[in-house]
């Protein structure tokens, strides 16, 4: 067979990026009028640029080793579009993906793509049902790091905004020009770009307009004394991103507020609260929880893959290292710090500091009381950690037999947005900033010798954080969207 020549890649390229074009406004449609979710293994396509869309694709190439392209998602896409979709999330990779097998196994004869899109989403079809019974009001209580990210995933995914809707912002009192400058600094972010949207702001109704969505900046210098009510906010989720109460007594303060429901915090909580990593222990939310927490952002990178490994292979004993990217409760400079080494500049050193990770995994997945230590290295980059992890496990196995046993659960298991998988030999910290999953595995990393195993795993510990309590807020408010495959219902929101 001839190669391909120069010009051939290019017009593959050109027919290629041609049907993304079309399929965008049809994304955006089926998100924007009809709340349908569309995803290619599990990454959201709407809101999308074509480059984004088509990197999706080759995501799927690399690590399914299938030859899926935007000629096979195309089609797919145009036929589910002439259904009467409302109100669920569809994996068009997976349904794009069996229709390719069928075709391979019968003839592409015998498949007719609209006929196998109408049968494959028929349980879906005409069924109008929302996925709860009245819209969410959401306060985000803090607006740093963690908060202007929270709101960025929120506006994203306003959809019809019958579902959930972010209506406010809690800061303390600012001086003269503190709305603009909290509007540019959500805007305008050094490590994850600027705010993918419009944002204008509304002096006189002290309002955030982002994407149309009218966000009230509410000053208070105490959750107790405000009445939500009066802008128009009822039965509130409050995000508490500020970690300054982290107790169910200091917690309790929100739920004083006149219109607040339920709480959840964005860091690990301390006593008998409820910590939850989505994907592990997220079945233990009760309807009547009305305090509970996100854990950190290492317990949810670390968690999910210590349970597949403890589940699979068994874990005799364990140590987990962060290398960490510095954070604001650091000194950028030499100063005064109360805590040990936290004060020396951590934009020149490698820092080492204490985690409570290891020890809070135990609270998400019991198996591994007793069975692990853990430490942190700060190090002076300003995003995407790393988790070393130094196992001794039950079973002898090998290198290929882990790898392979982590990319199948990436790609198929209800874990599909908590466990990420790469084999990129040139992977580096950067390459990670903005994934959606709580961690991603290095295969290329992985050590194995009998039972003794090393995983690396990076991960975002801002925005593949920010992911994982997203999915939180949406079980807590009781979300529950119909999916595709249908095998993965439990898991998608």
């Amino acid at each position: 067979m001839a190669r391909p020549s120069v010009d051939d890649y290019f017009s593959d390229w050109k027919q290629r990026e041609a049907l993304v074009q079309e399929m965008i406004p049809v994304i955006g449609r089926l998100f924007s009028q009809h709340d349908i979710g569309i995803f290619i293994y599990g990454r959201p396509l709407h809101n999308r640029s074509v480059t984004f869309i088509m990197k999706s694709h080759s995501f799927v190439r690399q690590i399914e080793g299938n030859e899926m392209s935007e000629f096979e998602t195309h089609p797919v896409l145009m036929a589910l579009a002439k259904l009467d979709l409302w109100h669920a999330q569809i994996d068009l990779g997976k349904l794009t993906v069996k229709f390719m097998e069928q075709l391979e196994e019968l003839g592409d004869s015998a498949v007719d793509v609209d006929s196998f899109v109408q049968q494959e989403l028929e349980y879906l079809d005409g069924v109008k049902n929302m996925p709860l019974d009245k819209r969410q009001d959401v306060v985000l209580y803090g607006f740093g790091r963690i908060g202007r990210l929270m709101a960025r995933l929120l506006i994203e995914r306003t959809s019809t905004g019958d579902i959930m809707r972010l209506k406010a912002i809690v800061v303390r009192p600012g001086k003269e020009g503190d709305l603009a400058k909290r509007a540019s600094l959500f805007t305008h972010d050094s490590v994850h770009g600027t705010f993918q949207g419009t944002l204008r702001i509304d002096e006189e109704n002290s309002c955030l307009i982002a994407n149309g969505n009218a966000i009230k900046v509410i000053y208070a210098n105490s959750p107790d004394e405000i009445d939500y009510t009066r802008y128009d906010i009822n039965d509130a989720l409050i995000i508490d991103n500020t970690g300054k109460w982290r107790d169910k007594e200091g917690l309790s303060l929100h739920l004083k507020a006149k219109g607040a429901a339920k709480v959840l915090l964005t860091a690990p909580g301390k006593g008998a609260l409820k910590n939850i990593v989505f994907g592990i222990n997220d079945d233990e939310l009760c309807d009547d929880d009305v305090i509970v927490t996100a854990a950190s952002c290492t317990t949810n990178a670390i968690a999910p893959v210590l349970k597949v490994i403890s589940d699979k292979f068994g874990i005799e004993h364990g140590h987990v290292e962060t290398v960490h990217a510095y954070t604001n409760d650091q000194n950028l400079i030499d100063n005064y710090h109360s805590g040990s080494r936290r004060g020396r500049s951590a934009a020149l050193n490698m820092v080492l500091t204490e985690t409570g990770a290891a020890k809070a995994v135990v609270k998400v997945v019991p198996e591994l009381e007793g069975k692990l230590t853990g430490n942190a290295v700060r190090v002076p980059i300003p995003n995407v950690s790393m988790a070393i992890m130094i196992l001794s496990l039950k079973t002898e196995t090998s290198r290929e037999e882990v790898n392979e046993f982590l990319r199948q659960i990436a790609l198929h298991s209800d874990l599909q947005d908590q466990i990420s998988y790469t084999n990129h030999a040139d992977a580096v910290s950067s390459d990670f900033v903005g994934t959606r999953e709580a961690g991603v595995v290095d295969s290329n990393a992985t050590i194995v010798d009998g039972k003794n195993c090393v995983l690396y795993l990076w991960y975002d510990n801002e925005f593949g954080y920010c992911c994982q309590v997203a999915r939180i807020v949406y079980k807590m408010a009781g979300v529950q969207y119909p999916v595709y495959p249908i095998e993965e219902q439990a898991r998608k929101v």
